[in-house]
């Protein structure tokens, strides 16, 4: 699907330059253009959205590219495990949301839930607000989880080498940008946003108790009350209903 759309953009920009000089490819231009202006708009509507889904959907395909080895050794020095966060925080907290974890699984469902849930959270926040939330859900549901992983190794109730495990992903900014759309979504598209986030965060932390469901269970508390305070403080934008298609 990524390829898919990489290669339907090159051949509308070839199409496009084809125009300057073939009257048949002008006039196919000229009918598909109104469709192609108004993605263009959604796009630029959330434009903090789109540029990181442009930047993890990158980082994934060179996952998938690149020499195991090679990805390996980048993902281990850009993890949130107890060992990096000690050695560089900053580095690992920022490079860690770079990439989609167990090499690349699920990105089209990221990319869907981002483009439609996170991206309506932006238009109603702004941009600004949105990164805010985000980025601390990511942080925050970092720190956390290493703070609970420290103490489970202290107390003998996780082995020493869960220091060292590999902890990438951009989930924990999606959950975060999710939790804040649903304090401003309204009717059934709230009603699938809080389905999504029982499905995908709570019922697995009930069910498996596992320390990385722990952690998208912090990001996501933590989105929704940075999402809550904004929410004193400004009043969410009104909604466009022709930004959202899948609402």
């Amino acid at each position: 699907m990524i390829i898919g759309g990489l290669v339907l953009v090159i051949a509308w920009y070839l199409l496009r330059l084809l125009a300057t000089r073939w009257r048949a490819a002008r006039r196919l231009v000229e009918r598909l253009s109104p469709y192609t202006r108004r993605l263009h708009a959604w796009v630029l509507s959330a434009p903090a959205t789109f540029g990181y889904v442009a930047v993890f959907t990158a980082f994934t395909l060179v996952q998938r590219s690149a020499p195991s080895e090679l990805v390996g050794l980048l993902t281990r020095l850009s993890s949130t495990n107890l060992f990096e966060l000690h050695r560089a925080p900053v580095r690992a907290l920022a490079q860690s949301a770079l990439w989609v974890a167990d090499g690349g699984w699920g990105l089209i469902l990221y990319v869907v839930v981002f483009a439609t849930v996170v991206a309506y959270a932006e238009r109603r926040y702004g941009t600004p607000r949105i990164i805010l939330i985000c980025v601390t859900g990511h942080v925050l549901g970092s720190i956390l989880t290493a703070r609970v992983e420290l103490w489970a190794i202290r107390t003998g109730r996780a082995p020493a080498a869960l220091a060292l495990v590999i902890d990438v992903g951009v989930s924990y900014m999606m959950v975060a940008g999710c939790a804040a759309a649903l304090l401003v979504a309204t009717g059934r598209f709230r009603l699938l946003i809080a389905a999504g986030l029982l499905v995908g965060v709570v019922l697995p932390m009930v069910g498996e108790h596992s320390i990385w469901n722990l952690g998208h269970l912090f990001a996501t508390l933590s989105g929704l009350s940075t999402a809550a305070l904004t929410l004193a403080f400004a009043r969410p934008r009104p909604a466009v209903p022709s930004a959202d298609p899948l609402i």
